[in-house]
């Protein structure tokens, strides 16, 4: 791909209704693909089925406003691969939503199932809209109508929506309650991420949280870094960011940064991070933390720290915030976080970058198990789960470690040739259809 810092250029695409850019997420993720198809053999005359969703689907989404009014929002589902399974992947509510990025989302996602060899094909979903506008009724209804829109591709066998941004176990609920009446059959499977009470699973919630947590403690192992007295900074402070600072604290590493879209912190001596998470539960942001100094949300990425955890939206490190990074360890709690270029930077100053479709696996590995529980009408135990959760992770990041050091590419390319080679393995010996 060529090299660019102009963001109006356009990355070459061969689909008529996809304009990619160097800095957008399905640009991003197409250059992951070309940076991946040297190192795959005879398997690169697959590649260009990574390159295409199997399926896209665009809906309206009207409602009835509490005061009577209407309003119209539009909603999307992506089902990027079906090779290795039925589709899963998120549905986030996010007034910048595009088309382009859930094709991106879905793509990660269907890498990811095969970087940890879950038996899943890959698909996202997502409203263009802003959930703080509504009310608990109007989310409700514009929940059930997009569900109803999007009945015709999603099921317990064919794709599996979750939580994602801005949609959390009550969202899924309803989800699975509209799927289950338009079907008229019991279908606690549809969706993953649902109540406890609902055939939910112990351990979802912080999953994607815990995940990132026990690869980053392996991750330092191998580099040789403690973690007792690590300095973390971390990008977002929602489900992920919020469980992942938690449970880095409670190891012995001090949160000395955070960041989201209301403002910036430090604190040199380390974030107390349960008075955190109460200020932000009562204020919505981190902004204002009367436990540390403010910054200025571009001086967050000049913050002196041992490990960088962006968990928040995808594009997040830029070129000038590569250059200027002082972590030796990133970890890639969000989706697409890293442009490409970035990477190449982040490389050549020695930091290493555990790549998003390893590091934040956990999330859809406890959907997994969550999914077979459904089946099953059988549950297990949180410490159950949890112990699952980590050999599962650690056993993927193994392989993917030992790809990389073998091949001599970096983690990320290195995860994408481990769930490319089992991805185009499994459409060749499929074969095509009719």
């Amino acid at each position: 791909m060529p090299s660019t810092s102009n963001p109006a250029v356009a990355v070459h695409s061969s689909l008529s209704y996809a304009q990619p850019t160097n800095l957008s997420a399905w640009g991003t993720y197409l250059a992951q693909v070309d940076r991946v198809t040297p190192y795959l053999g005879p398997l690169a005359r697959w590649a260009e089925t990574l390159r295409r969703p199997k399926r896209t689907l665009i809906v309206d989404v009207p409602i009835e406003l509490d005061n009577g009014d209407f309003a119209h929002f539009e909603g999307y589902r992506v089902q990027h691969n079906l090779a290795r399974g039925p589709g899963k992947g998120g549905v986030r509510y996010h007034p910048d939503v595009t088309l382009e990025e859930v094709m991106a989302l879905s793509a990660w996602m269907t890498i990811k199932n095969a970087a940890v060899n879950l038996p899943f094909g890959g698909a996202k979903g997502g409203i263009r809209l802003d959930p703080e506008r509504l009310s608990k009724k109007e989310l409700e209804r514009v929940t059930r109508r997009y569900t109803s829109e999007i009945g015709v591709i999603i099921g317990p066998h064919q794709d599996i929506p979750a939580p994602d941004v801005n949609t959390n176990s009550q969202i899924m609920a309803w989800m699975m309650d509209t799927y289950s009446m338009n079907t008229g059959l019991a279908s606690p499977g549809v969706v993953t991420g649902k109540p406890v009470h609902l055939s939910g699973s112990l351990g979802r919630v912080k999953a994607t949280g815990r995940g990132v947590f026990v690869i980053g403690c392996e991750a330092m192992r191998r580099l040789n870094m403690p973690v007792g007295g690590a300095r973390v900074a971390i990008q977002g402070f929602g489900n992920v960011g919020s469980t992942t600072s938690e449970l880095f604290a409670k190891a012995g590493a001090m949160i000395v940064a955070a960041q989201d879209s209301g403002g910036a912190i430090f604190n040199a001596q380390g974030l107390p991070i349960a008075e955190l998470a109460d200020h932000v539960q009562r204020h919505r942001t981190v902004g204002g933390f009367p436990g540390a100094d403010s910054l200025d949300p571009e001086a967050f990425w000049d913050a002196p720290c041992d490990v960088m955890i962006p968990a928040a939206l995808e594009g997040q490190i830029t070129v000038a915030r590569a250059e200027r990074l002082r972590a030796r360890l990133v970890l890639e709690g969000a989706n697409g976080p890293t442009l490409p270029e970035a990477d190449d930077i982040l490389a050549s100053r020695g930091i290493v970058v555990v790549p998003d479709v390893i590091c934040n696996s956990g999330g859809v590995t406890v959907s997994y198990f969550e999914w077979v529980q459904d089946f099953a009408s059988y549950f297990w135990t949180e410490d159950e789960i949890n112990q699952r959760l980590e050999k599962i992770v650690l056993d993927a990041l193994e392989q993917i470690w030992h790809t990389s050091e073998r091949r001599g590419v970096s983690l990320r390319t290195a995860a994408f040739v481990v769930a490319c080679e089992r991805i185009l393995t499994a459409h060749e010996e499929r074969g095509l259809y009719p």
